[in-house]
């Protein structure tokens, strides 16, 4: 039954053929492109297939180490009838395309016809080279191995030289040129597999050196994808990845197995602006480690993060209105894979039209720490703080900084400790670049009448609501449970993340900050929490440098108002590992 639909197609076909062979050369030549495979023996293997049932298969050389079998050569209205044939019958692929005879190199099928496709008048000719694929004698001289070398083209030539380097003997120029530095760099390779290091590969060495290069991305399953959705063209290892969604300005390819390899394919409308703003929300993403160099540019970005356990490489272009890339989040320790990866993958990233529109994204959770479906990087801890003058130092605990690789102030400005206090459990942090706090706190002097009303401000869920949450209640004592005197008690339900933040009176004057209370194994009863008192603060903000500001005496405020003091003076404090 193969055999008789394969005749039916050449029949069918045949005729386009030899009408766009029968031209006399007055119309320009072109190919159908159907398949590219990463090695020569692939590709043959795949051209030998395809040859039993289909007529005019042709082999190229493409570069780079990829081979593409093409069919034809067509005229161009006759190549679109093919393509729409071939396509609807399921004879090829259907990302097949038209390809031009300057994307193709030498041929290498039929066997033994090393020609290239005919150039257009104006175009140069194209150096051939003989078919690499034979196995040389093991008997092969010097004075055979230089004639060999100098067969080759430029492109075999930098392909060597960049095989060279990756073997990690060769760190000079791609240029093609074989002097000093790349015999060399041919004598250590030779030396290091056990070949006379003479400086000059022979046809079997150079096959051996181009197949340990490739080897590494053979069990990759590198395919070209092709999503017209998001307007953009790439190689992909769908032996690692497989589709999932798109939820703009994502493509999303998750693992297909247990390898934890993840690929983002970026596309979204935008200008120079928009990019800038993809540049700090990628940065914020968990699957991009914070360490790692990175540089923003007028037309584009390059965005490198290196972790203990997962590397990950984001290349993006602006062009026109439209911002396309692609991010590559691999495991680290697996250099050799990841460098080869990215190479393709950025030879093959093709622009098309489009990009993906995010009014129709399906929204694949609702957390407020979700950005397009992927989770952003948070703190290892949170607690509060409050702002204690105009540059922006802040009053926090000091259970909030211990430990910590790395703190913030409201997510994004990074602070050190000025002073901590470990006996009452409060430090004072000074913000890196300065900060202009929208309300600084002022401290009552003065004891307030127990019973009296009183608010804390604290990010109660950890920053999870994105603003500080008011609690309002009253002070119970003017004292902790032993006596101490540094403590107030209150009538007040707290959370753990609300520790280290302001208790105000209803003045909107601070009496004291919230912090947690060491109960040695006893556990307090529900709406029971305690302050750190204003002298005992002050001491810690001279310790620190900080002139804590004096509340005059106003009347009380209503409770918004005193809602809006509390949270203008309120700080997210960040503790990073």
């Amino acid at each position: 039954m193969r055999l008789v639909t394969a005749l039916c197609y050449m029949v069918f076909i045949f005729p386009l053929t030899a009408a766009a062979q029968d031209t006399g050369g007055a119309a320009r030549q072109v190919w159908v492109q159907i398949e590219a495979q990463p090695t020569l023996a692939e590709a043959r293997a795949r051209a030998r297939v395809y040859a039993r049932d289909l007529p005019d298969v042709n082999g190229f050389a493409l570069g780079r180490g990829w081979y593409a079998i093409a069919l034809g050569p067509y005229r161009e209205d006759e190549a679109e009838r093919v393509l729409q044939v071939y396509r609807r019958e399921g004879v090829i692929a259907r990302d097949s395309y038209i390809a031009q005879s300057s994307d193709f190199g030498r041929r290498f099928w039929p066997v033994g016809d090393a020609s290239a496709p005919a150039p257009a008048p104006e175009e140069a000719p194209l150096v051939t080279a003989p078919d690499p694929a034979p196995q040389p004698e093991p008997g092969e001289t010097l004075r055979e191995a230089r004639a060999g070398e100098a067969r080759l083209s430029r492109e075999e030539r930098e392909e060597l030289q960049v095989a060279l380097q990756w073997a990690g003997v060769y760190d000079g120029a791609i240029d093609a040129a074989f002097g000093r530095g790349t015999r060399g760099a041919m004598a250590r390779w030779q030396q290091q597999n056990g070949f006379e290091p003479t400086g000059v590969l022979t046809t079997r060495q150079r096959a051996a050196l181009m197949g340990q290069y490739n080897a590494v991305l053979e069990d990759l399953g590198l395919e070209t994808v092709r999503d017209t959705r998001a307007g953009i063209e790439i190689d992909l290892p769908l032996g690692m990845v497989e589709f999932d969604r798109h939820e703009a300005p994502f493509a999303h390819y998750q693992p297909s197995g247990s390898f934890p390899a993840q690929v983002l394919l970026i596309s979204q409308p935008g200008d120079r602006t928009t990019m800038t703003a993809l540049y700090d929300i990628m940065q914020s993403l968990e699957i991009v480690p914070e360490t790692g160099p990175r540089a923003l540019e007028a037309d584009g970005f390059t965005l490198t993060g290196e972790g203990r356990d997962t590397v990950s490489h984001t290349r993006v272009w602006l062009r026109g209105r439209e911002i396309k890339g692609f991010t590559l989040v691999w495991p680290a320790g697996d250099e050799a894979r990841l460098t080869r990866l990215l190479e393709k993958m950025e030879d093959s990233f093709t622009p098309l039209p489009g990009t993906l529109d995010a009014i129709a994204a399906p929204a694949t959770g609702q957390r407020v720490d979700l950005v397009a479906g992927l989770d952003v990087r948070r703190p290892d801890r949170v607690r509060t703080g409050f702002f204690v003058d105009a540059g922006g130092a802040v009053l926090t605990t000091a259970e909030a900084v211990q430990g910590c690789g790395r703190i913030t102030i409201n997510e994004t400005t990074e602070a050190d400790i000025a002073h901590l206090d470990e006996a009452l459990g409060v430090a004072v942090l000074r913000p890196r670049d300065q900060l202009a706090p929208a309300q600084v706190a002022r401290f009552r002097d003065g004891l307030p009448a127990v019973l009296s009303r009183v608010a804390v401000a604290g990010y109660s869920y950890e920053g999870l609501l994105g603003a500080p949450t008011v609690t309002f209640g009253q002070l119970a004592a003017l004292e902790g449970l032993d006596g101490e005197t540094h403590l107030k008690r209150l009538a007040l339900s707290a959370r753990a993340g609300d520790a280290g933040g302001p208790v105000l009176d209803g003045s909107g004057a601070v009496l004291g900050m919230l912090v947690p209370y060491e109960t040695e194994g006893r556990r307090l009863p529900e709406g029971v929490s305690f302050a750190a008192t204003n002298g005992a603060l002050r001491a810690v903000l001279d310790a620190g440098g900080v002139t804590p500001r004096a509340a005059t005496v106003e009347a009380d405020l209503s409770g918004e108002a005193l809602t809006d003091r509390a949270e203008a003076m309120t700080a997210l404090v960040g503790c990073w590992e």
